[in-house]
């Protein structure tokens, strides 16, 4: 059986390209990009810490070591000041 070219996609006569206005390539990669939450670790890092269970296990440990020694991160400081005042 022969194979047949396939159909070239073509908008239907009562389109018209021009009313769709400019087309731009990856119009919403950059508020994506802001709005991911993925961190891309170091290969070093990564063999210390082999999944995601043990990275949050780790900061998690971190997280409680600060918080009984007093020392916070500057996110958890600001959001202090803006709750008191």
């Amino acid at each position: 059986m022969k194979k047949t070219k396939p159909e070239v996609d073509q908008l239907r006569d009562e389109y018209q390209r021009e009313e769709f206005g400019e087309m731009v390539r990856g119009k919403y990669a950059k508020r994506c990009r802001d709005a991911s939450n993925v961190v891309v670790i170091s290969p070093d890092v990564r063999k210390a810490f082999p999944n995601a269970q043990a990275v949050n296990e780790a900061l998690r440990g971190l997280l409680e070591l600060a918080q009984a020694t007093g020392l916070t991160t500057r996110s958890t400081r600001t959001t202090r000041k803006r709750a008191t005042s």
